[in-house]
């Protein structure tokens, strides 16, 4: 797959791994259109990558709405859903609340999944499309405090199973990609700042590179699940 003139669309894609992956694509030549529930934050990071922006809040049915309506409007199609809005709550068992495991699914299962069903609709028509879940290592194996954001990611992993069998009919390729831990504003969800980055962790750049590998890959073929490790983190 040639990633020129293709139409990305990356849910939180104004920071972290969905702004890399943003660059990437765009140097790639794809048209990108990045989403955020900050609309200032991401038209500025919009502007700086040269991405088209759109508010989208991934809990709210009714902007995702909006949102596949802007990209059939302003574009006509798409290729390529990036699935990557996300948040996490670290808490054990005898801390976590209701609410905690709600706001956290509402975002990673429930919105991950509307987001996906907008994309679905428009690959089947074309037959053809690619849906790309940003999951976890955390989607694998379970770890102290990991009861709601763990938990989450395996759901992820279920309906990526999921939709793989429903969806290869229709030359729609779904792949999840699970990154250990990279240095982002991931887990800071009040401010969303930054963390520094550290040399021996992974960085939202070699996420990026590996998801837009698997997206390369010729259409007849593809990756349905990619785990990337730091090599030495400790």
């Amino acid at each position: 797959m040639d990633l020129k003139n293709k139409i990305v669309l990356i849910t939180g894609g104004n920071s972290g791994l969905g702004k890399a992956t943003a660059k990437l694509s765009i140097e790639k030549g794809a048209k990108v259109i990045i989403t955020g529930r900050d609309h200032d934050k991401t038209k500025s990071v919009a502007d700086e990558l040269g991405a088209t922006p759109f508010k989208c809040d991934v809990t709210k049915d009714e902007e995702i709405d909006a949102l596949y309506t802007f990209i059939e409007k302003e574009f006509g199609r798409l290729d390529v859903l990036i699935n990557n809005a996300g948040i996490g709550i670290r808490k054990s068992l005898v801390e976590l609340t209701r609410d905690e495991l709600r706001q956290v699914y509402e975002v990673n299962v429930f919105g991950a999944a509307m987001v996906a069903q907008g994309a679905a609709k428009i690959f089947i028509k074309q037959n053809e499309g690619n849906i790309v879940n940003i999951a976890s290592t955390a989607s694998l194996k379970g770890y102290p405090t990991g009861s709601i954001y763990s938990t989450s990611k395996f759901a992820l992993r279920g309906m990526t199973q999921c939709w793989q069998g429903e969806l290869r009919k229709n030359n729609i390729r779904v792949i999840q990609v699970n990154p250990s831990e990279v240095p982002t504003a991931f887990g800071d969800e009040e401010n969303r700042t930054e963390r520094p980055l550290e040399e021996n962790k992974l960085t939202p750049e070699d996420i990026a590179i590996t998801i837009v590998n698997t997206l390369e890959m010729d259409k007849r073929a593809y990756v349905p699940e990619v785990t990337v490790h730091a090599t030495n983190p400790f």
